[in-house]
């Protein structure tokens, strides 16, 4: 008896998800049903795939052998989906999607409508990740990186460019003052990241003409946190413009030691493996994100 598509996928997604119970809601089926199908692939192929314990599911060796040929063979299953919409100018199928908090919400987000209407055949998959991550183990397609590129085995295209700003509330610089000079960044309260430390370079030149090296006085890990420290008055932070335009915009957030400011943008790049089976999704999807925030006027 001749295994069929939708068991592979079942084993798949039982391994991805850690569970039979999640993989049913993933797949929307009960979870008799997908405890069912997991059973009669093994029947099929007269092995044990999983070992159940009672905490977790875990890979027989023979399993981890099928999964490897499972993910070819679902991914060539895609890859001939796409080719068949290819020569209809569609691409289709699933495409992982993963980025930072913050630019997925201020940047991603509000393109997504306008995407689907162009590629209504493309099923997108968004994930956030505040840091980099392995692209094979998160099951990824393409993901929107900001800052400089290390992974040389991955295919970058850039996306754009975003200038980095120091900001405050109008409130909270009525309580503290505003600095006139870098010196006095020392009495204020700062706002920077727990990780990477590289991001408490603040875009401001000392007396020196170098870029400051903040201590944080309250830190996050996440740049969309530290946004919504600072509107609610906590202290000085220092952002991409992305995740500000609104609120520089509506006077939210204000320029602080704005005489001061050096020239500084961090790279936005698209990254992917080149040998990927689905470039023709990532390519629809890359090409409109630069198309949209061009035409937008994003102030990058």
């Amino acid at each position: 008896m001749n295994i069929t598509l939708d068991e592979i996928q079942n084993f798949i997604a039982v391994v991805d998800t850690g569970s039979i119970t999640a993989a049913a809601q993933q797949l929307d089926q009960t979870v008799s049903a997908a405890s069912r199908t997991l059973g009669r692939l093994e029947q099929k192929l007269s092995t044990t795939l999983l070992r159940r314990t009672t905490r977790r599911l875990e890979l027989t060796e023979e399993g981890e052998a099928f999964l490897e040929r499972a993910r070819e063979i679902v991914a060539a299953v895609e890859g001939a989906e796409e080719q068949m919409a290819s020569r209809r100018s569609r691409p289709a199928g699933r495409l992982r999607v993963d980025a930072a908090s913050p630019f997925m919400l201020h940047v991603v987000v509000p393109l997504v409508a306008g995407y689907r209407a162009r590629y209504p055949d493309v099923e997108l998959e968004l994930h956030s990740s505040e840091g980099y991550i392995d692209l094979l183990e998160r099951r990824t397609d393409v993901a929107l990186r900001i800052g400089r590129l290390k992974d040389s085995t991955l295919h970058a295209r850039p996306i754009a460019t975003s200038r980095v700003r120091c900001l405050a509330s109008p409130a909270y610089l009525a309580k503290a003052g505003t600095p006139r000079k870098v010196a006095d960044l020392a009495k204020h309260s700062l706002l920077g990241f727990t990780e990477p430390d590289s991001l408490n370079h603040w875009p401001v030149l000392d007396q020196k003409g170098q870029n400051v090296h903040i201590r944080p006085t309250l830190s996050s890990s996440s740049g969309e946190t530290l946004r919504h420290l600072a509107l609610e008055g906590n202290g000085i932070v220092c952002l991409s413009d992305f995740m500000t335009r609104a609120d520089r915009a509506s006077g939210a957030l204000v320029p602080v030691l704005e005489k001061h400011w050096s020239e500084h943008r961090q790279p936005i790049n698209a990254v992917y493996y080149r040998n990927t089976a689905i470039s023709a999704r990532i390519a629809s999807f890359v090409s409109y994100l630069v198309e949209a925030i061009g035409d937008d006027g994003f102030e990058f």
